[in-house]
């Protein structure tokens, strides 16, 4: 073998060794705990451990109560956690009619679509009692369920729960209106398109 094809020789080996370094199986073999496996380097035999006391998953620190919990000192809050805006009260109407309209009807009298297909028929909105009911148990309502109405928790954000229930107010509102609740320059446009 002349030099040089000593030379091409040696590196193709060199070439090959470092491949076959490469493909160590370390990561592949090495000791693992198949989800709730048994396992006897833990006392309780457990593979999947406990969290640690006082562990908070990422972005679900929930410190403002009243936002969380639609509570002030245990009792359902007068008032909302944020302030209402237009934003606010468009996000709530898409999701009233998305998640209560079907039983409670995009009016709030109770007799949506999946009433009339024999779905216990829930309370009208308007009623006395919900129109003076607090905010915030609107809001506990939403989130943990009464009677047959499931909870929505899983289903519907916080902050969406609350646009809800702004909306569902506005709505309340609205079923009740007379017409010293227009503003002077609208009623006298709505005065006049009662004539035409």
């Amino acid at each position: 073998m002349n030099a040089k094809t000593r030379i091409v020789v040696a590196a193709c080996g060199l070439a090959a060794s470092v491949l076959v370094a490469g493909c160590r199986q370390d990561m592949h073999d090495q000791p693992k705990f198949k989800p709730y496996a048994k396992s006897d380097f833990y006392a309780d035999q457990r593979s999947a451990r406990p969290l640690v006391d006082g562990t908070i998953a990422r972005g679900h620190l929930n410190e403002d109560t009243l936002l969380v919990t639609g509570k002030v000192d245990g009792k359902p809050a007068a008032v909302f956690p944020f302030a209402i805006t237009k934003a606010v009260m468009d996000r709530g109407h898409e999701r009233y009619d998305i998640f209560c309209s079907p039983c409670h009807s995009r009016t709030g009298m109770g007799d949506g679509m999946i009433v009339r297909r024999g779905y216990r028929k829930p309370p009208t909105f308007h009623l006395d009692r919900l129109r003076q009911a607090a905010p915030g148990y609107v809001f506990d309502v939403i989130t943990s369920g009464f009677g047959a109405m499931p909870d929505y928790a899983a289903q519907i954000p916080v902050s969406d729960r609350w646009a809800i229930v702004a909306y569902l107010r506005a709505l309340q509102r609205s079923q009740q209106a007379t017409v010293s609740d227009v503003p002077a320059a609208e009623r006298a446009r709505l005065e006049a398109s009662d004539k035409k």
